[in-house]
């Protein structure tokens, strides 16, 4: 093997290495919806909120500790609390709101769109611009999954679609910030200090929260707010944070064009729902979708 020929693999590899680790925190985030909607069995919507920020930020700060990580430069902290702000308060508690009255197949709905617009918001942060092929695939794509969402659902509008699009709009910013982040710092540090930096949020929400939603610790409400506080908010951002980094925001992004559709196999495997006939149909588009993405310029 020639030098030349180390070169040019050694990208390729990184490449493809970025590939897997998002697609695993892709999967981590296609079981959010159904432990969350286990979480509400014994948890209200804001103290499952409070809780899981609670747990995960505690978890982080002894990973932070063990490690001896130095705190982040003051230029990273704006990136940080935005990571903060959307990804640990503002979608975990929208989004839980919202399953209160939509089904986890309705809820998936923004899931759908949410890869266009982290990918838009990426394009606004960083001046880069992806090619128009990488534009139309992920619009089709987007366009795929939320229209076999809504169909699932008989396309009404409730005011859990208004939560939902707030929860798109919160979580957009925290994935883009996130993964620009994790250029400069490691993927799990920038989540790690995303969840430290809630904390006095977290803890504020569960101890106000607490008194008003009696809880009932059953066995599936505890397994739904440990993985929504371990897995969703934690585990499954090191490695999408990680993959961002390697492949870059926009790319990975689409990526999660395929979260849905998996959410939507736990949604009937696990909750009993119905999957309508389309949902092959849509794979198949969507499938073609990420794969026009990962080769255009992103």
């Amino acid at each position: 093997m020639t030098g030349q020929d180390s070169t040019t693999q050694a990208p390729a590899i990184a490449v493809g290495g970025g590939t897997l680790l998002a697609a695993l925190g892709v999967v981590s985030f296609s079981f959010s919806f159904p432990a969350t909607v286990w979480a509400l069995d014994g948890f209200g919507p804001w103290t499952a909120t409070g809780v899981r920020g609670l747990l995960a930020g505690l978890l982080a700060a002894a990973c932070l500790a063990g490690a001896r990580v130095p705190v982040p430069a003051r230029r990273h902290w704006p990136g940080l609390l935005t990571v903060a702000g959307g990804c640990v308060v503002g979608f975990p508690l929208l989004t839980t709101l919202a399953l209160r009255t939509s089904t986890t197949a309705h809820s998936a709905v923004v899931i759908g769109v949410l890869p266009l617009a982290t990918a838009a918001v990426s394009a606004a942060l960083t001046g880069r611009r992806p090619s128009r092929a990488f534009w139309t695939a992920a619009v089709l794509g987007a366009l795929t999954v939320a229209a076999f969402t809504l169909q699932q659902s008989g396309g009404l509008p409730t005011l859990g679609d208004v939560y939902l699009f707030g929860a798109l709009l919160v979580c957009a910013a925290g994935y883009a910030q996130g993964g620009r982040l994790a250029s400069h710092l490691p993927g799990w540090q920038v989540i790690a200090w995303g969840v430290v930096a809630a904390l006095p949020v977290s803890a504020l929400v569960t101890a106000l929260a607490l008194p008003w939603e009696p809880v009932e610790a059953t066995a599936k409400a505890l397994a739904g707010m440990a993985y929504i506080a371990a897995v969703s908010q934690f585990g499954g951002f090191v490695v999408w944070y990680r993959g961002m980094a390697a492949i870059g925001v926009p790319k990975a992004s689409q990526i999660q064009l395929a979260q849905p559709l998996i959410t939507l196999v736990w949604s009937v495997l696990l909750m009993g729902e119905r999957l309508s006939p389309l949902a092959a149909v849509t794979a198949v588009i969507v499938l073609g979708c990420i794969a026009a993405t990962q080769r255009a310029r992103g």
